[in-house]
């Protein structure tokens, strides 16, 4: 008969379930994750105050603002109030950088799904999210931006509303070198006010976007005159079909 094999008197190590990090370190990383999370929280407190804030207050100035003040040592920028400015102004910025303005909350899904199949090669953001980059963020394109971006772009919907989001961004966009909003360029390039520019001289200024240190509305190039001439199609094809509406 074979003989019965003996079972082994060994018992099975048991996993250990204690922490692979040494207890010395434990106290210090849980401080370090406790202040960070602080961190994240009082940034987002403060993104929140200063939407309030600025739903009622202007901004008083941005990162591109400041920025260029300091390399050029000064830059042209006066507020002016939305009712002081053209309406064919606004149809015609709106109709030349996101025409789905007052049907969108925040994102153009349609102008996203179309960048995504040219191969990224052409924008899709909206009036809202470079409204958001260019008060509370920074130019240029990276990850870390665009998502602080696309966080932030709903509050924007949420809080200032469409017509408040619109004068923001007609008085802090970058319209020439050193001048912001469309009040300098209004002065700059046609020596008048934005209530007194006519439908050609608001379809010129908004062409020079979203270039404008290499585009003039003064001195416009075949391009940005082509460019022109669609912009006032634009602005008056939303005014007829109600895309103007939210700002109107």
């Amino acid at each position: 008969m074979a003989k019965s094999k003996k079972k082994s008197g060994r018992k099975p190590a048991k996993r250990s379930t204690k922490s692979s990090v040494p207890s010395s370190m434990r106290a210090p990383f849980r401080t370090a994750v406790k202040w960070a999370l602080r961190g994240v929280m009082g940034l987002v407190a403060l993104v929140l105050v200063l939407m309030v804030l600025f739903k009622f207050v202007n901004p008083p100035t941005t990162w591109t603002m400041w920025s260029e003040r300091q390399r050029l040592g000064a830059v042209d920028q006066k507020w002016v109030p939305i009712e002081d400015i053209a309406p064919v102004l606004a149809r015609s910025v709106v109709a030349a950088e996101d025409a789905n303005f007052c049907n969108h909350w925040g994102f153009d899904m349609r102008a996203i799904r179309k960048a995504i199949d040219d191969g990224a090669n052409r924008g899709a953001s909206t009036i809202t999210q470079q409204t958001v980059k260019n008060v509370f963020l920074w130019q240029g394109r990276n990850w870390l931006r665009k998502a602080l971006e696309a966080s932030m772009t709903p509050l924007a919907e949420a809080i200032w509303g469409k017509k408040r989001i619109l004068e923001i961004y007609l008085n802090v966009a970058e319209f020439d070198e050193g001048a912001f909003g469309v009040d300098a360029a209004a002065h700059r390039y046609f020596r008048t006010t934005p209530d007194k520019l006519s439908a050609r001289q608001s379809a010129l200024i908004a062409g020079v976007l979203p270039d404008p240190k290499d585009r003039s509305a003064a001195k416009p190039g075949s391009f940005l005159s082509r460019r022109a001439q669609s912009i006032m199609d634009g602005a008056a094809t939303i005014q007829k079909d109600g895309r103007a509406s939210c700002f109107e």
